[in-house]
């Protein structure tokens, strides 16, 4: 199993630049950044937190690591066009030598649309408008040409040159809908969704369902999950202390206790096919009190490790 982080962009560039380095030197596999403009009042945070732009942000950490994945969770199409993500991409693919995860969803945080004028749409038209971009991407990455006329989406003998260093640049898909995990089963490399293990292989059944009835081996498909991580020291204070938390941001997934007893709970991730557990940092603190509970997180995670 591999083991990433995922950073909240709400901090200053200093801040998270050491913390990249921290995460690179001490092991972990990878870094997700999540693609928003502002907070959504709830899990996400207040909407007038400052926060970093997740494409440069993922620029400049291409050439501020060496072995790290970098990776987006995910990147909303209603207002990153295929076409030019798919440069942006590329660019990234080379400045990082090869360490790029394309994550792209189909977009769902309503503030931000509605604050910078750029339409949603409905869910319906939302997965559409989301199939068509696959196409876009998966065409620029691998054809000299590509032309696609959708309905939302239209680009005629285009070109990206060049081409990804990765062949192919792994595409992650985020969805957990019946129809959103359609297109995850024909476009996806990588398929990823917030679970707990029961969730996870409920919703991988029916990916797995979609790649049988299009041809293609489900097991060609990685998966990765993340949940809330909530670390505690094992004493009754600390307990009631990570209940209050988890009562607070429910129903989000999470595990909790000490590092010894979430790796436990991590582990029955890899019983339902799930190959990589992202990190979220939200609940870890920071400073010192955020890198010492990765630092015991991933020495927790050492037996399961691939």
């Amino acid at each position: 199993m591999r083991f990433s982080v995922w950073p909240w962009l709400s901090t200053s560039w200093p801040e998270l630049e050491t913390l990249v380095h921290h995460v690179e030197a001490t092991g972990w596999d990878g870094v997700y950044v999540a693609d928003h403009f502002m907070g959504d009042g709830g899990t996400f945070g207040p909407v007038e937190s400052p926060l970093l732009e997740a494409t440069a942000t993922l620029a400049a950490l291409a050439g501020a690591t060496h072995r790290l994945r970098l990776g987006t969770i995910v990147l909303g199409v209603t207002y990153r066009h295929p076409a030019v993500l798919a440069n942006w991409a590329t660019t990234v693919d080379h400045a990082s030598g090869g360490r790029l995860v394309l994550g792209v969803g189909a977009g769902w945080q309503e503030n931000e649309h509605e604050q910078y004028g750029i339409e949603l749409g409905s869910p319906g038209e939302r997965v559409d408008r989301f199939g068509e971009a696959l196409q876009v991407l998966t065409g620029l990455f691998a054809q000299p040409r590509t032309t696609v006329v959708g309905t939302h989406l239209r680009v005629t003998d285009a070109v990206c040159e060049p081409k990804p260093i990765q062949d192919p640049l792994p595409i992650l898909v985020g969805a957990k809908g019946d129809r959103m995990l359609g297109h995850a089963a024909r476009y996806a490399h990588e398929w990823n969704m917030w679970s707990t293990p029961a969730s996870n292989a409920e919703r991988a059944a029916v990916l797995d369902r979609h790649c049988e009835r299009i041809g293609r081996d489900p097991a060609t498909i990685v998966r990765s999950t993340q949940a809330l991580v909530f670390v505690d020291d094992g004493s009754a204070a600390s307990r009631a202390g990570r209940q209050a938390m988890i009562d607070r941001y429910a129903p989000r997934p999470t595990v909790g206790g000490t590092p010894g007893q979430i790796a436990e709970q991590v582990a029955a991730y890899t019983g339902v096919g799930v190959s990589e557990f992202i990190v979220p940092d939200f609940t870890l603190g920071t400073g010192s009190r955020r890198t010492d509970r990765l630092d015991a997180l991933i020495d927790a995670f050492a037996p399961l490790r691939s």
